[in-house]
């Protein structure tokens, strides 16, 4: 009796979760498509959009949210994180869509309706408060894009969310706008197109690697620690334990 009791209640709350379920995976399988620029024609992404409960024709921006756990965890945390995130999200914008990333699924990322180009600050700052009072023993960074005026373009937004987040991530502060990247937004179009990051290690690094497999030098060592001492000659030389006028 115990079993069959068992079984009836896991098939009820099945069937009640069922539709919630559809509702995510369909709302992740558009926020993924919108992100990759599969979606061509504006009317129809603001429809599917709509469809979804989120409105994307006055504007929208991107969000994305990393969590790290400070030590090792068994539980499902990452599937609490997308709880906790989508509720903080959805505070300040009801329409907002939060969805795992396929690379990684400690990230998410979240499409905020963005109509007077501040909603989205509101956003990640409310994730932020929600994540840290709901997700003790965990570090975070958040990324936020720019707002863009046509859907159209929230794949640039989707790039310069994971760009922001990922320098929020050696940054004192969890939250981070793409405006304050700084220098750092020189690598969005290397970061975007992976061909253009290819052909711009064909004309910068290989070369160097080149010379070293056929001369048996260690140009590229030399490189990597003259960025590692803040482009400081002195500093590299020192380093290295050679002259200043060698690494120059």
């Amino acid at each position: 009796m115990l079993s069959l009791v068992t079984t009836l209640i896991a098939s009820e709350v099945e069937r009640v979760r069922a539709p919630e379920r559809a509702s995510e995976e369909a709302a992740t399988a558009f926020l993924r498509a919108v992100l990759r620029r599969e979606i061509g024609d504006r009317d129809h992404l603001v429809a599917r959009g709509k469809e979804l409960g989120t409105d994307a024709s006055n504007g929208a921006s991107v969000v994305v949210v990393r969590a790290h756990p400070r030590n090792p965890t068994e539980d499902d945390w990452r599937r609490r994180l997308l709880a906790v995130a989508g509720r903080g999200a959805r505070s300040i914008a009801p329409g907002a869509i939060t969805a795992p990333s396929d690379q990684d699924a400690g990230t998410l990322l979240v499409l905020v309706p963005d109509a007077d180009g501040d909603t989205a600050r509101r956003v990640s700052s409310a994730i932020l408060r929600e994540l840290e009072s709901g997700l003790a023993g965990f570090v975070f960074a958040i990324g936020r894009s720019r707002r863009v005026e046509d859907p159209r373009d929230l794949q640039r937004a989707g790039d310069e969310a994971m760009l922001s987040a990922n320098v929020a991530e050696d940054e004192p502060e969890a939250e981070l706008a793409f405006e304050a990247t700084g220098t750092y937004q020189l690598l969005l179009p290397y970061m975007s197109d992976p061909a253009e990051l290819k052909r711009f290690y064909n004309d910068t690094v290989r070369p160097l690697v080149s010379y070293d497999e056929q001369y048996e030098t260690d140009l590229l060592g030399t490189l990597a620690t003259f960025l590692d001492c803040d482009a400081n000659v002195n500093a590299t030389a020192a380093r290295l334990i050679t002259h200043r006028h060698t690494v120059r």
